[in-house]
């Protein structure tokens, strides 16, 4: 996990941000245990209590549970849950701005599907992984995905 916080939002709902990008992107799985506390904190430089209050609200979310004496491990159907609670964010919170730039931009659908063609042929994508368009519509797909949240 990346070490850069931003000001925008407190640091235990950046964490739970990043696991939740690492559940949809598929680096952690559901059934796998999440890191430790300690080794997340000492990682990261930060406070224990802060990395198990991003790990709580994973719990208090459905997506992880806790098994006592073992840790915290990612419960099945997290990622479906989260693909379903992403996409209707994504369409109510940024689809109307982003549809409105691209009007006000006079973008063509063929202009965008070839930018987006372009962007996947990249061998890195920073904005996020590179996955076809079935791919992504469909949810598959495990492409590392850098989240800056």
């Amino acid at each position: 996990m990346d070490r850069d916080w931003n000001d925008n939002q407190p640091i235990y709902r950046q964490l739970r941000d990043r696991v939740v990008a690492m559940i949809l992107d598929g680096v952690l799985k559901e059934g796998d245990p999440l890191p430790s506390v300690r080794t997340v904190a000492a990682e990261l430089r930060v406070n224990p209590l802060t990395v198990l209050k991003g790990y709580q609200q994973l719990v208090d979310e459905q997506l992880v549970e806790s098994r006592r004496g073992l840790g915290m491990f990612i419960n099945m159907g997290a990622r479906g849950l989260l693909l379903q609670g992403e996409r209707r964010r994504f369409l109510v919170e940024e689809w109307p701005r982003i549809g409105a730039l691209i009007q006000r931009l006079g973008l063509t659908p063929d202009e965008l599907i070839e930018a987006m063609k372009a962007a996947e042929s990249k061998p890195e994508n920073p904005g996020g992984s590179a996955k076809s368009s079935k791919e992504a519509s469909s949810g598959s797909g495990s492409n590392d995905r850098k989240e800056e949240r």
